[in-house]
């Protein structure tokens, strides 16, 4: 059975992996993503577009100064992008988060049974732990970077826009990121938190095995051979 420090930290960390799983599944699942104004001009009418997207799921408004605007539209990001250079970077995106939500749940498995037994000094104890939450940082950053890139540099909300109001012109665009974006912030900081708990679990089980080693170390020669 594990000593008590051992189930504490690792519980502690089972908890801190348990609560990115809970975030990027919060990530997916919401559309707050981005929102993104965008100036636009047409035959009868002028104004801009407000759409609010995620990974999977928008909505659009327009809001005009000439023209009347068309009602509030729904739509699925990767359906309307058809065979697209966005959607295919948008698919990406998408896969890199999976990987992220995959290696947490491995992150908050390989904690758990470390919270509960004591397995050999494998890739089953804590060098599988920091792997899995290194992949998940790693890959929840790629699809923070990936998103902005496909949105600023391969112009995905314009794109959208385009394809919803085919008989627009487009003038200027800004953009907002939204909570469902940011919250990847706070998936890698709950994985360098489980991190560090691991690693000064570590630090503690080796300065203890250094404190017993000492009285053997300091012990008198005839005692030791007593």
């Amino acid at each position: 059975m594990p000593t008590t420090q051992k189930t504490l930290m690792f519980s502690s960390s089972f908890v801190t992996s348990l609560g990115s799983v809970i975030v990027i599944c919060s990530i997916l699942a919401t559309q707050e993503w981005i929102t993104s104004t965008i100036t636009i001009t047409g035959s009868f009418s002028n104004g801009s577009v407000i759409i609010t997207y995620g990974l999977f799921r928008g909505k659009s408004t327009q809001e005009l100064t000439q023209g009347l605007p068309e009602l509030d539209k729904d739509f699925e990001v990767l359906g309307i992008l058809g065979n697209s250079s966005p959607k295919s970077l948008q698919l990406v995106t998408i896969l890199f988060l999976v990987i992220s939500l995959i290696t947490s749940l491995l992150s908050s498995v390989f904690t758990f049974y470390n919270s509960i037994s004591n397995p050999y000094q494998t890739f089953l104890g804590p060098t599988g732990v920091y792997t899995w939450n290194a992949i998940t940082a790693f890959s929840i950053f790629l699809t923070m970077v990936l998103f902005v890139g496909n949105t600023q540099s391969n112009y995905l909300s314009e794109e959208i826009v385009q394809r919803l109001y085919p008989t627009i012109t487009i003038r200027g665009t800004t953009h907002s990121y939204g909570y469902s974006f940011w919250l990847i912030l706070l998936v890698i900081l709950l994985n360098i938190v489980t991190v560090i708990i691991i690693f000064f679990y570590q630090k503690a089980r080796y300065q203890q095995k250094q404190e017993e080693r000492k009285p053997m170390e300091y012990a008198p020669r005839d005692g030791i051979l007593f």
